[in-house]
């Protein structure tokens, strides 16, 4: 298949896939409307365009958390990554690391935290869930302490998991799931010699390395739904802050006031995020609640956002619209199951070309400087 675009990749990925794990790429929450308002609010985003404004030196440099980034984009986290491809965490790492970006490994990753880091030159971001089991998550903060793990990104609005119906009907769940994998993987023979045979282990690296035992995928739902602890409040992060002397950043944040209670945590940073509609559906999409909680904490605390972004020109709309940078999810998981490392380099030089286009047509020369002076505003 040629790849022409970044949204050529999610065809590619659904020819590759087993249905269970395409669908859990893909997927989102209840009726899934969430999940297209991401993008169906941010594509209405419209920039000016400027003229004859010599933009023949572009910079898409920036700077976060005392890092130097190629352009505003980060690689967030991913869960089961190393499902799409061969380790497919590492695969993904090394292509973040090699384009100059950073990379965030999933809590519930395939490859653990050492095997990540140990592929990369740069340092790598990590992904906490509130979990009940507290020693889990102790054990998990020194081991990424231990690995020159950088930057926390701490994720708070997966207190119970989504309703996902499109997992009951893939296979990723529900009655027969396991068998019902095992007639999907014989169907896609390339997966299952590329990752299903030579991918192993295929377990939850990072918390087999706590239990001292594989923890594989048909435990992964419960698992996650048996630690998951829906009592959380600001109070119980405390002692991760005070456990977690680097970068710290809040992720799934939708409202002012928790943008707000974010800064007076003490938190670096914050993500814009409603889990790319796999949580609640029906919230607003976040390219609207973005503008209102950049205009009450920016400047104060760094501001990140994801959901919906599909393209370099999505990159600009957010950062117009208030962001620092940008997470992808989807996008990179899609372009990682058709092609592994290629597949996310690829993609992210399809990014960085789509970004210097949408600048040097906006009049814009420093990546630095998009706001709402970009922006076309009724």
């Amino acid at each position: 298949m040629i790849i022409s675009s970044p949204t050529d990749f999610r065809l590619a990925a659904k020819r590759k896939l087993p249905p269970f794990l395409f669908h859990y790429i893909d997927g989102g929450a209840y009726k899934e409307d969430t999940l297209a308002n991401n993008c169906d609010h941010l594509s209405t985003i419209a920039l000016k365009q400027r003229v004859l404004k010599d933009m023949s030196k572009l910079s898409l440099s920036t700077e976060l958390f005392g890092e130097k980034l190629a352009m505003p984009i980060a690689l967030g986290p991913v869960g089961l990554s190393g499902m799409y491809a061969r380790r497919g965490e590492v695969q993904a790492a090394r292509a973040a690391d090699d384009k100059g970006i950073p990379y965030t490994l999933s809590t519930v990753s395939v490859c653990p935290i050492e095997e990540v880091t140990k592929a990369i030159s740069r340092p790598m971001w990590f992904q906490l869930y509130v979990l009940k089991d507290r020693g889990f998550m102790q054990n998990v903060l020194d081991r990424a302490k231990q690995a020159g793990v950088s930057t926390l990104v701490f994720t708070v609005d997966m207190p119970v998991p989504g309703a996902r119906y499109r997992d009951m009907h893939s296979g990723m769940s529900g009655d027969y799931a396991s068998i019902r994998r095992i007639f999907q993987s014989v169907r896609h023979p390339h997966w299952a010699w590329d990752v299903g045979i030579n991918g192993k282990p295929h377990d939850l690296g990072n918390i087999s390395a706590y239990r001292g035992t594989p923890t594989h995928l048909e435990d992964y739902i419960g698992w996650l739904g048996a630690n998951f602890d829906p009592s959380i409040s600001w109070k119980d992060l405390e002692w991760i802050r005070e456990a977690w002397d680097g970068p710290m950043v809040i992720k799934g944040i939708l409202d002012v006031e928790d943008a707000k209670q974010a800064v007076s945590f003490g938190a670096d940073g914050i993500v814009v995020s409603n889990h790319g509609g796999r949580q609640l559906d029906g919230v607003m999409a976040t390219a609207r609640a973005l503008p209102k909680i950049a205009d009450a904490v920016k400047g104060d605390i760094k501001i990140l956002v994801d959901s919906g972004i599909r393209n370099g020109l999505d990159v600009v709309r957010m950062l117009s619209l208030g962001a620092d940078c940008t997470l992808l999810g989807r996008s990179y998981a899609y372009a990682l199951a058709a092609n592994g490392y290629q597949g996310v380099q690829q993609l992210l030089d399809l990014y960085r070309k789509e970004i210097e286009v949408t600048m040097t047509l906006t009049g814009v020369n420093d990546i630095n400087n998009f706001d709402k002076s970009a922006l076309v505003l009724d």
